[in-house]
């Protein structure tokens, strides 16, 4: 099996999904994230946004595929917790900007 090879700042992203304060060192100083209709500019939003999913959700986060799109880098990955639906293939475009994630954006 190819184990899936991501860029450092998107696989420390996955990597610390249960930890808002770690999650938080990914993230540009104005990033913004979207997910569900609601868009959350800023690290404080953003921190405040990943711990209340956490808390609600629990959910565990696999990714399973990278591709390129417009200078965007698009992984699609199996999330799995406690919501209908569950697990559900999502889709996260990250825009990358000076070794951090400048936006992200969670779609299905």
């Amino acid at each position: 099996m190819d184990t899936l090879t991501l860029p450092a700042p998107i696989a420390h992203y996955f990597a610390s999904e249960h930890h808002p304060e770690a999650l938080a060192q990914c993230f540009t100083a104005n990033a913004v994230v979207t997910d569900d209709g609601h868009t959350y500019t800023g690290i404080d939003a953003i921190k405040a946004f990943m711990a209340a999913a956490s808390a609600k959700y629990n959910a565990t986060t696999v990714p399973f595929s990278l591709t390129e799109d417009d200078g965007l880098q698009l992984v699609r990955a199996k999330v799995s917790g406690h919501f209908s639906g569950s697990p559900v293939n999502l889709s996260y475009r990250f825009c990358l900007e000076d070794g951090l994630i400048g936006s992200l954006e969670i779609t299905v």
